[in-house]
Parts: C-alpha cells; structure tokens; sequence
C-alpha cells in the first residue's frame, strides 16, 4: 500500500505544473505535498490489563489492539464502553534538486507521547520516512522516467505531463518525505 502510494505521488510530482512566481517555470524543479487526515470516534471493546492492551472498535466494525505506554497508570482510567477521538494524519511531499553527488538512501524518525499520570488518557505516535532516488533517465516521448533508489533498485514511473519531465535533469536527487501521525484522546474520564 505505501509502495502504491509513493509510486503514485512520484507520477504526481512529473505530472503537475508548478506556480512560477518572479521565476522562469522552466528554472523550477518538480516538487509536491498532500495532506490527508481523517477523524473518527471508536469505542474501547476489550481491555488487558496485564498485557497492557486496548482493543478499540470503529465506526465500520473494524478492530484495533494497541500496546499502553509501560511507564503511564491511564490505563487504569480506560473502561469498556468508553469512547476515543482518533485522529490520522498523513502527509507526502516529494522534491526534485539538482545532485550534487549524493547517493540514494533512506531514514526513519519516530516519536511517540502520552498523556501524564492523572491527565485525560491520550497518546500519539509519529512516524517520518524520508528516502531519496536519483534519476537515472527520462523519456519524454513515452513520458516516462527512472528513479535508482537505494540499493540499486530503478524503477519506470510514467508521467501524465511531459512539461515537468522537461524541468528534471537525469542525475537529479528526488526526496520523498512520509508522515504518519495517529492522536487518540479519550473522550470522557469515568468519575473516580
């Protein structure tokens, strides 16, 4: 599925046109950014203390078991029955400059926060994939392009507008930046 997504968002990229400004278009390299997020209210269905689990059920029917923080008591707050604001937030941006040498790689930031002791349970996860490729041709008739990305792979992307293909160089850096953020605060906390 993430494979799909970059794939599509990296066809996106030689695809769209870009806003000039003062500058020449032609001057400008491709780039892009989407966000997506979307809210919803599940309920909590099965609680482990033991394991330190929360089973939460959405609006679909669908089910999700999560892992408590191991240092926070909140759990203990958390009841059967009880609801949860969730809260997904997704964003891409893919970026084209000229290489200065630099080889294909990747890297993967994480954080994670919950709520303090005796505050409304809450938690959140954040997870940032940051990848880059080099182009390693593009085929303006076809309108397609290489990427080489790390580990020597290359893959062929096909672009809806060869006018961006004209605004890449083979050689160039693409940098692809993935961020997944999920926020869940319990909606209400039992009285005690």
């Amino acid at each position: 599925m993430k494979l799909k997504l970059m794939s599509f968002a990296i066809a996106l990229v030689f695809s769209l046109s870009l806003q000039a400004g003062e500058k020449s278009v032609a001057a400008e390299k491709p780039s892009i950014s989407a966000t997506q997020t979307v809210q919803l209210t599940a309920s909590v269905v099965a609680i482990d203390r033991e394991a330190r689990t929360v089973t939460l059920q959405g609006p679909e029917g669908n089910s999700q078991t999560l892992q408590a923080d191991p240092n926070s008591n909140n759990i203990d707050k958390i009841e059967i029955g009880d609801t949860v604001n969730v809260e997904f937030v997704q964003n891409m941006t893919i970026e084209v400059f000229t290489n200065d040498g630099m080889e294909p790689g990747a890297a993967v930031m994480a954080a994670k926060g919950t709520s303090k002791e005796g505050e409304t349970p809450a938690a959140m996860e954040m997870i940032t994939t940051v990848a880059t490729a080099t182009v390693e041709d593009i085929n303006i008739e076809a309108n397609t392009f290489k990427l080489k990305w790390p580990g020597g792979e290359v893959v062929e992307y096909e672009a809806q507008n060869p006018e961006n293909l004209k605004k890449a160089d083979v050689g160039d850096l693409v940098v692809t930046t993935q961020t997944e953020a999920v926020i869940l605060t319990l909606n209400e906390v039992p009285a005690e």
